[in-house]
């Protein structure tokens, strides 16, 4: 046994790094070890702040390999509608992303876009079939919550017919988000491949709308729950389609329009008579929207008046930057208190000056008048852009509301038998808190107080914890067991540790601080002339060289760092060619020579391995 001693006979012959020099299976750890190391995928922070419940730091890793296609099947399985969510979503995701503090967020929206638009056939995936023969389901309204819960609902061989009342499929996606944000053919595209999965739309049929005549056909002179007695569930996904008041006096006079009629008519090609001088009243996207579309129309002086600072605007920053620099005019700390008329029509704005006082109930500063601030704002067009309400006079007494809002369980659930609802119409729209919300700086966008409500990206989950829970129930099993509201529910199969990963736990021994990749965009001066398409996505390089900054938070990416490492040589690579599956890692510990000292967990870069005591010395 001598020959396998090594004797040292100066310090000079001591290896420089902490490793074995002989061979390692001279003796096995035996029982003094009290801490093993265990591979351990946690929950990245975009992850856990996604909405829609996309695996956003698995599919980024498809990138830098360059399997686009596999990319894209990864976010279906979760949601639909990935060209869409990769120009308008506001990307709560980026917000928490770790790599804000070296470089900037990653560009996750833009990714998402770039494999969105990669060339290849749009299939998409198909589930287990598991709908009972027959089985129906209605869905009300065609807006992203309507169509992630059909199509989850189709995936699994359920008969799905979406209602929607306005003349073409997309909701708000349609009336309400202008072509140069997202282009019609992107949204026809993504609803197109929905249909082929045997999903049915009906357009022009608006729930509540008239009451039906005895004997005339559902739908002809409107729409009733009742006349979806048929199908074995029905979901709700109307929207909040109302634009909130201004309550002020004049807001009847010509030249008042609200902004969600506004850009309805714009975006459904109607004519809009515009005025020469556009106030809009507002700080969210509508009201950047409604600005923007108002300078494509003709308008020759737009502005916009917000009521707080820019900190507290809950537009998404970049949109607040775009709008300005196609010439808008913001007025900040600014509320309207009178629409001053002539002859019925408007010719000013009365304003007031505002300060900020004590934050409110949803932590911004209340907006406070400075009395004798007043002052005329000539304008002879104002668009008011508060918010919106649904529209829910067709309830009825078995389907509980509250605060405007339909109020649903855990499972998506109203208090009326088999019937469902999402989206913006529902309440519980709170997004995951586990990790504190910061507003993100310059392009990385954020800054929304409530992370993921109103939402595209929160109306796909919403939809598809619906579908999920429509599944169980028409197979007999129980609704029980939903993740809250607040959290997210998957599709596809995930063994992860809920634990998420803050900036803190990341070894930055690894990282250095690399800019973030800009999207190119169309000029000011050439985009305010038309409703092309204003940012120009990635090309390939581009997204490779951006996927590539993503600290894989929390997940083993393969980079061998503890293999190396290890000073034992107690780690074997798995075959890296198959990728492991659910539950299963790239690598494995050999235990009978590990001797617990912890460096491969000290150096993972992205806290993939945690140490743990051995059984026995658990208490």
């Amino acid at each position: 046994m001598t020959s396998h001693i090594i004797v040292f006979q100066s310090a000079a012959d001591m290896p420089s790094l902490p490793m074995s020099v002989g061979t390692t299976l001279y003796n096995k750890t035996g029982s003094w070890r009290y801490v093993r190391p265990v591979y351990r995928d946690k929950t990245p922070p975009c992850n856990h702040a996604c909405p829609a419940g996309e695996d956003i730091v698995d599919y980024l890793q498809m990138v830098v390999d360059g399997n686009y296609e596999q990319a894209r099947q990864r976010i279906l399985e979760e949601n639909p509608l990935i060209g869409v969510c990769g120009r308008v979503c506001p990307h709560p995701c980026e917000s928490d992303c770790n790599r804000t503090q070296l470089g900037g967020a990653i560009a996750i929206h833009a990714l998402e876009r770039f494999v969105a638009g990669q060339p290849g056939a749009r299939r998409l995936p198909q589930a287990e079939k598991t709908a009972p023969a027959g089985a129906q389901v209605a869905v009300v309204g065609s807006g992203p919550a309507g169509l992630s819960c059909a199509y989850q609902l189709a995936r699994r061989g359920y008969k799905v017919t979406i209602f929607e009342a306005l003349p073409a499929a997309g909701g708000m996606l349609r009336v309400g988000i202008p072509s140069y944000r997202l282009p019609r053919e992107v949204l026809d595209a993504e609803i197109a491949a929905i249909q082929a999965l045997g999903v049915e739309i009906r357009t022009g049929m608006r729930l509540g709308q008239n009451p039906v005549r005895a004997g005339s056909p559902p739908g002809r002179d409107g729409l009733r729950l009742e006349d979806l007695a048929g199908y074995r569930a029905v979901f709700l996904a109307v929207g909040q389609h109302l634009s909130r008041r201004l309550g002020i006096p004049g807001e009847e006079a010509q030249g008042v329009l609200p902004g969600l009629e506004f850009l309805r008519r714009v975006n459904l090609g109607e004519p809009v008579q515009i005025g020469s001088r556009v106030a809009v009243v507002g700080g969210g996207n509508t009201a950047m929207d409604a600005a923007r579309c108002a300078v494509r129309q003709g308008a020759r002086q737009v502005t916009i008046l917000y009521r707080r600072s820019r900190h507290e605007m809950p537009a998404i920053d970049e949109e607040i930057e775009e709008t300005e620099g196609e010439g808008v005019k913001v007025q900040y700390l600014t509320a309207p208190v009178e629409v001053v008329t002539t002859v019925g029509k408007v010719t000013a704005l009365k304003c007031m000056r505002m300060k900020l006082g004590e934050p409110d109930e949803g932590g911004r500063r209340k907006p406070e008048p400075i009395h004798g601030s007043e002052y005329s704002l000539p304008v002879d067009m104002v668009i008011p852009a508060l918010g919106q309400e649904a529209d829910l006079s067709f309830l009825d007494s078995q389907i509980d509301s509250a605060r405007g809002l339909i109020v649903i369980d855990a499972a998506g659930a109203t208090s009326r038998q088999s019937v469902f609802a999402g989206g913006d119409a529902a309440t519980g729209r709170s997004a995951p808190s586990a990790v504190p919300p910061r507003r993100a700086a310059g392009p990385n966008g954020g800054g929304r107080p409530e992370r993921g409500a109103g939402t595209v990206a929160y109306a796909i989950g919403s939809g598809k914890r619906a579908a999920l829970a429509i599944d169980r129930l028409l197979n007999g099993q129980s609704l029980e067991g939903f993740p809250a509201l607040g959290e997210h529910v998957h599709v596809a199969a995930r063994d992860v540790d809920p634990r998420v990963v803050p900036f803190e736990d990341i070894n930055l021994a690894y990282f250095s601080s690399e800019p973030r990749t800009p999207q190119g965009q169309r000029t000011a001066a050439e985009r305010v002339k038309d409703f092309q398409e204003v940012n120009l996505g990635f090309s390939e390089r581009e997204a490779r060289r951006e996927a590539e900054r993503c600290l894989s938070c929390g997940t083993c990416n393969q980079c061998d760092t503890c293999w190396l490492y290890c000073p034992d040589v107690c780690i074997r690579r798995r075959d890296h060619a198959a990728p492991p599956g659910p539950g299963h890692t790239a690598y494995e510990f050999d235990y009978d020579y590990c001797k617990g000292c912890g460096v491969c967990a000290q150096e993972c870069p992205r806290e993939a391995i945690d140490m743990e005591e051995e059984l026995k010395w658990r208490r």
